[in-house]
């Protein structure tokens, strides 16, 4: 790889050194006479990294520095002083040098400073790139959806990613709480720090602590030197804790002091640590119900609720399973190098009658199987395996044959249907009189009422 490098050197001569000493590294050089000149280069082009000496005609060598910090804080500037100037030297490092060199040069000296810096700037490009694809990848307007009520999510997290304001977002497994915080990370003022992501379910309670908040060499057996946690290392940033309802009763309560002030200390230390940093909060969790069994804090509560965000099952949102399988069958084409097959109607509403338990996660589950079994230019129903399901839901098409077959014997009992759907949503639901009310989409009052209605059998009550 070529890395364009721009020389400010007022002395012909030592410019002749400099591209001579590195001329069998892949560099192309830039020259420039004055400070001017070098800043006029610098603003027309892109550089991997500027040599500028200290002194210079018309513009100094430290306002070149300052200029090229000004416009691009991340790119290399390596500064040249005369020997004994070493205080110039010391103030363009203060400056954002990344380190100077003295005449007369020495070969190795230059060479290495040249190749470290050239090293970072490379560093910082690939940084840079998967950065903006990150960004892009988690744009909100990226993300799969159509239906008003993750439309309506969408819109609201789009004004919370601007603010400060901690974030709770909640809904079942599988549905994309990750991908909806860290959009909220990438598109907010914050998105150049860290998005640091701990599930709270699969650390127990007293690691979780260490994980967290970092602990002091030794603090407990095993701890042989100091450990910065996640609040220390996402600070700047976002810290996303999954599954906050999972989190150890003993931890809660540290974690609340931190919401609360922004400060804590390590595991076996004195010395109050203070974080810049935004919490996100997610779970697939009734908190006000575990708040009532006094497993999850009352107050932290309170707390992470500042700004919830509840994302809809895919169940309840169906006009997004074709935008949302046809988004994960041209990403696994992509992946397998292959041309993106259609989607059969029938597949398609095959698709989107299925109960969906496991959501968008068991959804791309299904496509990809699809793709591994599809050899034409179509998936059809054949090539979906999906997971038998007590909760199907009918399209209007079945409704229909439903209804003709029923009616053809010379008229529907409509009596006779209910009592049937609800002497089998109670032999479903093993006489739980609650679960079956969620299986038949009625209130427990309301199935208690039709359970009297037809005299059946109301179970454990």
């Amino acid at each position: 790889m070529q890395h364009k490098v721009l020389i400010a050197e007022d002395e012909s001569r030592m410019r002749e050194v400099i591209a001579m000493l590195l001329s069998d590294l892949p560099l192309d050089f830039v020259e420039a006479r004055d400070g001017r000149e070098a800043v006029d280069l610098f603003d027309h082009d892109t550089f991997s990294l500027v040599i500028t000496d200290i002194k210079l005609p018309k513009v100094s060598g430290m306002q070149v520095l300052q200029h090229v910090k000004a416009s691009d804080s991340e790119l290399p500037v390596i500064v040249i002083t005369a020997f004994g100037s070493i205080d110039n030297a010391v103030e363009a490092i203060h400056s954002g040098a990344f380190d100077y060199v003295t005449k007369p040069f020495k070969e190795e000296r230059l060479r290495d400073c040249v190749q470290k810096a050239l090293r970072i700037s490379r560093l910082t490009a690939e940084v840079r790139h998967l950065r903006r694809e990150i960004e892009g990848r988690y744009n909100f307007a990226n993300i799969v959806g159509h239906s008003p009520r993750i439309c309506d999510v969408l819109q609201q997290a789009g004004r919370v990613a601007e603010t400060d304001a901690t974030v709770l977002v909640t809904g079942e497994s599988g549905t994309g709480k990750e991908l909806l915080s860290k959009a909220l990370h990438f598109n907010s003022p914050r998105s150049a720090g860290p998005f640091l992501p701990v599930n709270c379910a699969a650390i127990p309670g007293p690691l979780l602590e260490a994980e967290l908040f970092g602990y002091e060499e030794g603090a407990f057996t095993g701890a042989t030197r100091r450990q910065k946690g996640k609040f220390e290392q996402a600070s700047g940033g976002t810290l996303f804790l999954d599954e906050i309802g999972d989190m150890a009763i003993e931890v809660q309560a540290k974690l609340l002091r931190v919401l609360e002030s922004r400060t804590f200390q390590r595991l076996g230390g004195s010395k109050a640590i203070t974080v810049d940093i935004r919490v996100i909060a997610a779970t697939n969790q009734n908190l006000e119900r575990l708040v009532g069994q006094k497993t999850f804090r009352q107050d932290l509560y309170y707390r992470i609720h500042v700004f919830p965000l509840h994302i809809p099952p895919l169940r309840d949102r169906r006009e997004d399973i074709g935008p949302l399988a046809n988004f994960f069958i041209r990403d696994f084409s992509t992946a397998f190098g292959r041309r993106p097959p259609t989607l059969s109607r029938k597949a398609l509403t095959l698709l989107e009658n299925h109960a969906w338990k496991g959501n968008i996660r068991e959804l791309k589950n299904v496509i990809e199987r699809a793709l591994i079994l599809c050899k034409n230019d179509q998936i059809t129903t054949r090539h979906l395996i999906l997971q038998s399901s007590n909760d199907m839901r009918l399209d209007a098409l079945d409704m229909d044959n439903l209804a003709n077959l029923m009616m053809g014997g010379g008229g529907l009992d409509i009596v006779d249907l209910e009592t049937r759907l609800v002497k089998r949503a109670m032999q479903m639901a093993e006489n739980n009189v609650s679960k079956a009310a969620r299986l038949l989409g009625l209130s427990r009052p309301t199935l208690r009422y039709r359970l009297e209605k037809y005299n059946i059998d109301g179970g454990d009550g």
